[in-house]
């Protein structure tokens, strides 16, 4: 099985990716505890024994990563990647989050070709699944390219009634030409 665990950081100019890991909790803590990035969310993570899950979740799933500004080397987010199994050759990304001093697409465009890039030199395809009220990270994934998607193959696993995006290899080239 193909498998996304990062051999070395992810980075570029504004952003350093490395894979998540327990020391990282109060740091990461520090910026989900904003209510504010969680108000569109159906899961408010800002309450602490509610971070506390997704945390030891994102650990657990060894597919957790940190996100860290470059600049200040401060943690500013997380994301994470999830092989789909009842997808061939898909891998999803999502439980993202950035600070708010972050928002308004730089960082988040950045964040997520970095991501996507890595995925699609392994995976034809990245998937986001969206709850339906997360209007705003439904214009984000919009903004680099994804495509909502109606087919049932892409149905989320989960029974939240979620938004399927998908972007493939050609789609994703073809938008960053």
């Amino acid at each position: 099985m193909q498998h996304l665990y990062l051999t070395s950081d992810l980075q570029n100019d504004l952003i350093r990716l490395r894979p998540l890991e327990e020391d990282d909790f109060d740091s990461l803590y520090e910026v989900a505890k904003d209510p504010i990035i969680w108000e569109q969310h159906p899961v408010k993570r800002y309450k602490p024994a509610v971070f506390e899950q997704f945390f030891r979740e994102s650990i657990d799933s060894q597919g957790a990563l940190i996100v860290i500004d470059q600049k200040s080397n401060a943690v500013i987010g997380s994301s994470r990647y999830r092989r789909l199994d009842y997808l061939d050759s898909a891998v999803e990304i999502g439980w993202t989050f950035l600070a708010r001093k972050c928002w308004g697409g730089l960082y988040n465009k950045s964040l997520k070709s970095l991501m996507i890039n890595h995925a699609l030199a392994n995976f034809d395809e990245v998937i986001f699944y969206i709850a339906e009220c997360n209007i705003r990270s439904s214009k984000a994934v919009e903004k680099i390219g994804a495509i909502e998607v109606f087919d049932e193959r892409y149905q989320s696993p989960t029974p939240n009634n979620d938004r399927a995006y998908r972007i493939s290899r050609a789609e994703w080239d073809s938008v960053n030409k």
